[in-house]
């Protein structure tokens, strides 16, 4: 498995991760026995970089990655996040960055997580009414204890990548990024770059719509959270099917999946990107990492710039409520 190293001093991780938020919600029916089957065929292929989140459902999902790999725990670089908060019956509660809660959340992950340390901790949405230098500096607290071994952020604005940079040295910036989402190549890729953090690339298939998966809107199941997503809906549904069917027919040509051509892409983007498509399938696992062997040429790429420009996805990649929290 290649590998790639996640900022100037962060750990080393194996060139694709492996998202587990679908394990446990949001992407219909959990099968909690393949799921954690998944999660150990990823670490028998080399995937070492798994991650979870302590609002993926409810903390349910923290809970099973910590089962799978309780008694492998040396083969994994293990990242989560806090900072959106639910309760119990999972709704949403808004955005928390206080130091006294980065405390809080951290012993709650390890306790359900059954681990010591975290290798990977990232702060999931920007506080607006917390100052980020406070945020980071209680993430920072939990290193110097050695509950935490890197910090991360998730979907923060450059100017507050460089705030919390200059309180301690942040790894990695997890941010959705596919060839449907190109926003961070304005200045977010810049940023990090000049401050030696790497990226991780959430939904690098676009939530799987790039894969072809789905042709109509009664492909996704009723109890999908894809119904509700606006790039899924209506009229953009219909606009953004043609990009699938590009992304079909160049993979066609190439003799690949078009999961595979989407993170050939993402991976081509710098050594410093790595991608962490989520499944909780084997199959798909494996079809997945075979974008390792995948080689695009300058046309191949030039193509899909041509129909991939920045703003070209129909659809806002959240509703209102969700975009109010992202770039902050």
């Amino acid at each position: 498995m290649d590998q790639r190293k996640l900022g100037r001093n962060g750990p080393n991780v194996s060139a694709i991760g492996l998202g587990c938020m679908g394990m446990s919600e949001f992407y219909g029916a959990s099968d909690e026995r393949q799921s954690i089957a998944t999660i150990h065929r990823a670490l028998e292929l080399g995937v070492n970089f798994l991650d979870t989140a302590d609002m993926y459902g409810v903390g349910k999902n923290e809970e099973l990655v910590g089962r799978a790999i309780r008694d492998r725990r040396d083969k994994v670089v293990l990242a989560t996040k806090f900072g959106n908060v639910r309760g119990n019956k999972g709704e949403f509660l808004g955005v928390n960055g206080r130091p006294e809660y980065v405390k809080q959340a951290c012993d709650a992950s390890l306790k359900r997580l059954g681990v010591e340390h975290i290798d990977l901790y990232y702060q999931h949405r920007v506080d607006p009414n917390t100052p980020i230098e406070d945020t980071v500096g209680a993430m920072a607290e939990l290193v110097r204890q050695g509950k935490v071994r890197f910090l991360g952020l998730s979907e923060a604005a450059p100017a507050t990548i460089r705030r919390a940079s200059a309180v301690h040295s942040i790894a990695a910036l997890q941010t959705e990024y596919s060839l449907w989402s190109r926003d961070p190549e304005q200045e977010i890729l810049d940023t990090c770059r000049s401050l030696g953090i790497g990226f991780v690339a959430y939904s690098p298939l676009g939530r799987g719509f790039l894969t072809g998966r789905f042709k109509t809107q009664d492909d996704i199941p009723q109890d999908d959270w894809r119904r509700h997503h606006p790039r899924f809906e209506g009229e953009n549904f219909e606009r953004n099917l043609h990009l699938a069917e590009a992304v079909r027919q160049l993979a066609e040509e190439i003799g690949c999946t078009p999961a595979q051509l989407a993170l050939a892409w993402a991976l081509g983007q710098g050594k410093d990107i790595v991608p962490i498509p989520g499944t909780k399938h084997t199959r798909y696992l494996e079809e997945n990492l075979g974008a390792l062997k995948v080689h695009l040429t300058q046309e191949h790429l030039h193509r899909l710039d041509e129909v991939f420009p920045i703003g070209a996805t129909a659809g806002a990649r959240y509703h209102e409520q969700g975009m109010r929290g992202v770039n902050l």
